[in-house]
Order: C-alpha cells, then sequence, then structure tokens
C-alpha cells in the first residue's frame, strides 16, 4: 500500500481523504492533517458496518487546549453517480479522543470513495475566562493594525481632531488628516505633493466606495479597525488598497479571503483573484472546485459562471479538471 492512501489533502478549512476498496474487516488511519491550530486524524474501521472518526492528534497541547469543533462530514461516492452522504452539522463539539465522534454507516459501499470534512469552526477556551472564542475569529488584522499605530492616532479620527481634508464617499463625507493619508499610502502623497484638484480643493472624491466601507478603509489607515467591519467590507478594502496601493492591506484582505472559500463565494473568489492578482487566493479557488470536486455541488452556478467569466480564468479552470482526470 503507498504512501498516499494515508494522506489527507487540505485546504484552510476543508479535507479530503480519498479511499480504495476497504477489505471486510479493515482499520484504517490517516496520516495527520493540520487544520486551524491543530493535527488531525481520520480513521476508518470496516467490520459489520463502516465507520468513521474524526479527532485531533493527542499531545500536550490538545490536552491543555482541546479543540470545540463545529462541520459538516460527507461520504461521497466516486464511482457512477457520485452518491453522497451527509452527516447532520455537527456544532460545537469537544473532540479529545479518538471516540468523540464516530460516524456508523449504515449502507454496504463499494470501490472508490472520499471522506470530506468541512470544518466551520474551531473553538478553544480563552485562559482567564474559560470563554469559548474562534481561532478565526481572533482579530489577527486588528493586531497587525493596532501595532503600526497609537491609540491616540484613531481618536484623531474618531473625534475629528484637527482634521484638513474631506474624504467624499458615494453616500457621505468624512473628515481626515492629509499627514497621515500621505504616510500610509503612496498615491496620497502624490496627490498632495503636487498642484493637483485634491490638494487645491482639500478633498478627495472616492466615489465607488459607500460612506462606511470608506469609514472602514480609514480605521484601518488610522490603525482604530475592528475584525468584524474588517470582514464586512474586505472586497472594498481590497479594491480600495489596490488603487491607493496599500501593500499591507491588500495582503491582509487576501489571507483572510483564503480562510472562508466555501460553495457560496467561490466563483466569485476566483474572479476577484484574477481581478486583482492574488495567486495564491486563485490557486486555492481552483484546487477547491476541482481538486475537491465542489464543482460538481454548483453545477447551475457554474455554467452562469461561464457566460461572463474572462476567458483566461475558464482555460485555466479547464487545464486544472484535465490534470486532474490525468492524475485520478
Amino acid at each position: 500500500m503507498s504512501d498516499s492512501a494515508y494522506r489527507v489533502d487540505t485546504t484552510s478549512r476543508l479535507a479530503q481523504w480519498r479511499i480504495d476498496n476497504l477489505a471486510s474487516c479493515t482499520y484504517r488511519k490517516s496520516d495527520p492533517f493540520k487544520i486551524g491550530k491543530w493535527n488531525w486524524h481520520l480513521a476508518v474501521e470496516k467490520n459489520r458496518t463502516l465507520s468513521i472518526k474524526l479527532y485531533p492528534e493527542i499531545s500536550n497541547f490538545t490536552r491543555e487546549n482541546p479543540p470545540v469543533a463545529s462541520f459538516i462530514i460527507r461520504l461521497i461516492s466516486s464511482l457512477g453517480d457520485r452518491q453522497t452522504l451527509i452527516h447532520p452539522e455537527v456544532v460545537d463539539k469537544q473532540l479529545k479522543s479518538s471516540e468523540d465522534f464516530v460516524w456508523p454507516i449504515e449502507i454496504p459501499l463499494t470501490g472508490k470513495f472520499i471522506i470530506d470534512v468541512e470544518f466551520l469552526d474551531l473553538k478553544t477556551a480563552t485562559p482567564n475566562s474559560g470563554e469559548l472564542c474562534s481561532i478565526w475569529a481572533e482579530g489577527l488584522t486588528e493586531k497587525q493594525s493596532n501595532a503600526t499605530a497609537l491609540s491616540s492616532l484613531g481618536r484623531m479620527l474618531s473625534e475629528s481632531i484637527h482634521t484638513d481634508i474631506i474624504i467624499n464617499a458615494s453616500d457621505g463625507s468624512i473628515g481626515a488628516h492629509r499627514a497621515v493619508l500621505a504616510a500610509r499610502s503612496p498615491v496620497f502623497r502624490s496627490m498632495f505633493s503636487h498642484d493637483l484638484k485634491e490638494k487645491e480643493l482639500s478633498a478627495i472624491n472616492i466615489s465607488d466606495m459607500s460612506i462606511e466601507a470608506c469609514q472602514c478603509f480609514l480605521n484601518y489607515i488610522y490603525g482604530n479597525i475592528q475584525n468584524e467591519e474588517f470582514l464586512t467590507h474586505r472586497l472594498s478594502l481590497l479594491q480600495a488598497a489596490d488603487k491607493y496601493d496599500l501593500s499591507d492591506l491588500k495582503e491582509a484582505c487576501h489571507e483572510s479571503l483564503l480562510e472562508d472559500i466555501d460553495a457560496k463565494n467561490v466563483l466569485e473568489r476566483l474572479q476577484t483573484a484574477s481581478l486583482y492578482q492574488l495567486p495564491n487566493l486563485k490557486a486555492c479557488c481552483m484546487r477547491y472546485l476541482v481538486r475537491f470536486g465542489k464543482i460538481f455541488d454548483i453545477r447551475d452556478d457554474f455554467t452562469a459562471f461561464l457566460q461572463y467569466a474572462d476567458r483566461e480564468i475558464i482555460g485555466e479552470i479547464f487545464h486544472e479538471i484535465l490534470a486532474a482526470w490525468k492524475g485520478f
């Protein structure tokens, strides 16, 4: 048996284990795979029935910080019409051992099949209060932003302290500071350094952003952003970061968009990756659609996508499909 028989393929929140036909009495455990902060295992046991187990690798870290997981697990037969069995969604289940989640399969299966685990959330208890906190909502962007600016800088914006320029969004205006904008963006610096209308009128028109998205954009620049508003406006922030050459914000948006790819947003993310030249996001979307077979789950949306997508993207998708068929 080759090493590939134990390998689990992963993206940021999705794991798939491809399994050939099992003997009548078989136990098989996967190699460890990393999702979130933990290494995980999948195991299958076939006796009278087939059982599937999901559990974290036993370690000191797991004992001290056991994951509380929410996930959807599917069993997909790769023969015939791609039969899929779906376990009811598991919500906030603490997993410590190999017996904490066991899924018995009553239907007899033959041939190759795929175990597909989509992690919806992973939580752990905070050290002080013991309250559960999502590891994907710990505000990494907030920490990165606040580390580069003093809290007083945020007050300058929120309290409009000595503002000297107006930002006109599509549906409102905000006061800001030339020096701060120029320090954070070479595009803004160029505006204020030359005799352009922005310098003369003391105003910048950003008509392609709503007032809420523009406020979020300025909050990031001033080190005063909250993770929830970042997640709400990250596509608008990505557009602004690209337009005004804020490479750190563009990378933060890129990393965030990689974290929660799913069937509802994968086509939009793929288009975004192409538009803003985000290679990692594009590759991850391609893998999700082709390698993980999610293209079968969104056939209607994908057919509609083909009507308006760039030819280059369509060509890359079919190249991935051909490469996957060749290697299957």
